[in-house]
C-alpha cells in the first residue's frame, strides 16, 4: 500500500486546469472544503465545467464572481445550483439516472479530476464513497485524476463503495459534520391523508422505493403493522430505520439481495449516518444497478411511490420543472415506475398535494408550455392526493380524466369540468 500523505485542499486543487471536466461527488458527500478550494482559484481558471447531480451543504455556485470561471452543466438540480442552471451560466442534461454511468465510461462526458469525499482508509488501504455511491462509483473509475477530501465522519457503507488510495491521486484530511436532513416534523393534514392512502396500497412482502420528504416519511410512518416488507430504493432515509429495527422491513421476500437493503445514497440526520455506517445489512450500489429496470422487476410487489410538480387530465406527469425553469431533474423517477410496472404485483405511485400552497391546482388541463413530461400517459399507473387515489393503467383519455378531477382540490373541480368537456365534449 502506498504511504499515505495528506496534503491542503489548495495544493490538491492544482490538477484542475482550464477547460477541465470537474465531477463533484454529491448529496451528503458533497465535498465542501475541496468545492471551496477550487472556487477559491477563480481567478486563474476559465472554462472549467462542473458536473454533479445534488449538492447540498453550504456552497454557492451563483457567485457572481466566478462566471468566467465555471460553467455548471447539472444531471439533477437541486437548490444549491437552480439559479445558476437556469442562467447563462449553467444548463441541465436531461437523463434517466440509471443511464448516467454511461455518460461517464462511454466518454460521452470525459471526467478529468473527480472531487470526492470519502471515509478514512481501513487497515487494508481501502476508503469508502459513504453516504453516496450512485453516479460517483463511474466518475471515480473513469477520472483521469482523483481528489479526494478524508472524514472521520463519514461513515465506511457496504456494497460498491469502496476506492482504494493508491487510485486517489491527493488526499485532503477535514473533519467536517456531513450535511443532515430531516422531515420528520414537517406534516400536516393533506400530508398525512396521502401517506395514508399510499400506505393503503402497501401489502406485505412488497420491496418499497421512496424518496426522501415529508409525504415518504408519512407513508413509513403508517407501515408499521406491515410485515416482511424490503428496500431496493434509490435514496435511503432516517424513516426507514424504525421499521428496520422493529422487524417490519427484513427483506425477506426480496429475490435479490435477500436479507440486505439496497440503496444509491444515504441523506439523512446524524442518526440515519451511524446506522450506515459497517452495517452488512444496507448496500450502497451504483446507480447503474440500483436503477436497472432489470434488476428492480425481478423483486416482487415493488411499491414505487414519487412525486411530481404536476399531472394533466391525461396522466402526463412533469416532476422536473414549471413551465420552462429547470427545478430538478428526471432523476429515478422512470426507472422505478417503469420497474415497478413490471414487478410481479408491483405499483408505480405518483403521490402529490391536490394543490400548491398558494391554491394553485396541481391537477390541470394542460402541463404548463415548456414543462418537461418525465413519466407518460402511458407510464402512470396510481395516482394518490389528499382526495383518494386511482390506477389509470388501462382506462382511455376520457375516463382519466373524470377520475383526476375527482382527485383535484374542490375548490377546482368546476374548471377542470368545463375543460373536460371543451376537450372531451365539445364535438
Amino acid at each position: 500500500m502506498t504511504e499515505i500523505k495528506y496534503i491542503s485542499a489548495e495544493e490538491a486543487l492544482k490538477f484542475v486546469n482550464p477547460g477541465n471536466r470537474v465531477f463533484i461527488h454529491g448529496s451528503a458527500a458533497t465535498p465542501v472544503c475541496l468545492v471551496e478550494a477550487l472556487q477559491n482559484r477563480h481567478a486563474e481558471l476559465h472554462d472549467v465545467e462542473l458536473v454533479s447531480i445534488t449538492t447540498l451543504g453550504n456552497v454557492n455556485f451563483d457567485n457572481p464572481q466566478h462566471r468566467n470561471s465555471f460553467f455548471f452543466n447539472s444531471l439533477f438540480v437541486s437548490a444549491a445550483t437552480r439559479n445558476v442552471v437556469n442562467s447563462e451560466r449553467g444548463d441541465y442534461v436531461p437523463v434517466f439516472l440509471s443511464e448516467i454511468p454511461q455518460l461517464f465510461r462511454r466518454n460521452i462526458l470525459p471526467v478529468d479530476v473527480a472531487l470526492i469525499h470519502v471515509s478514512p482508509p481501513d487497515v487494508h488501504g481501502f476508503c469508502s464513497l459513504g453516504t453516496s455511491v450512485d453516479i460517483a462509483r463511474a466518475a471515480v473509475d473513469m477520472a483521469k485524476h482523483v481528489v479526494a477530501q478524508v472524514n472521520p465522519l463519514m461513515p465506511r457503507t457496504h456494497g460498491e463503495s469502496f476506492i482504494h488510495v493508491d487510485k486517489i491521486d491527493a488526499m485532503v484530511w477535514h473533519k467536517a459534520d456531513l450535511p443532515e436532513v430531516n422531515y420528520a416534523n414537517e406534516t400536516n393534514a393533506i400530508v398525512e391523508k396521502i401517506g395514508y392512502h399510499v400506505a393503503s396500497l402497501v401489502e406485505d412482502g412488497a420491496t418499497l422505493q421512496l424518496g426522501i420528504g415529508s409525504i415518504p416519511d408519512q407513508v413509513l410512518k403508517n407501515l408499521t403493522g406491515h410485515k416482511n416488507l424490503g428496500i431496493h430504493t434509490e435514496m435511503f432515509s432516517d424513516g426507514i430505520i424504525p421499521l428496520i429495527e422493529s422487524g417490519v422491513i427484513n427483506n425477506s421476500q426480496k429475490k435479490l439481495n435477500k436479507g440486505r437493503s439496497v440503496t444509491a445514497f444515504i441523506t439523512g440526520t446524524r442518526k440515519l449516518y451511524n446506522f450506515v455506517d459497517d452495517n452488512p445489512g444496507v448496500r450502497v450500489m451504483d446507480i447503474s444497478y440500483v436503477n436497472d429496470t432489470s434488476i428492480i422487476r425481478q423483486n416482487p410487489k415493488v411499491t414505487a411511490i414519487n412525486s411530481a410538480i404536476e399531472i394533466d387530465l391525461t396522466g402526463q406527469v412533469c416532476s422536473d420543472s414549471i413551465g420552462t425553469y429547470q427545478y430538478s431533474g428526471i432523476g429515478g423517477q422512470m426507472d422505478f415506475i417503469r420497474g415497478a410496472s413490471l414487478s410481479e404485483g408491483g405499483k408505480p405511485i405518483i403521490a402529490l398535494p391536490s394543490q400548491t400552497n398558494k391554491g394553485i391546482s396541481r391537477i390541470t388541463p394542460f402541463l404548463k408550455q415548456g414543462a418537461g413530461v418525465v413519466t407518460t400517459r402511458g407510464h402512470v399507473h396510481w395516482v394518490v392526493t389528499e382526495y383518494g387515489m386511482v390506477d389509470l393503467f388501462g382506462k382511455n383519455l376520457k375516463q382519466r380524466a373524470k377520475a383526476l378531477i375527482e382527485l383535484a382540490h374542490p375548490n377546482h373541480r368546476e374548471s377542470l369540468h368545463h375543460a373536460y368537456l371543451e376537450r372531451f365534449e365539445h364535438a
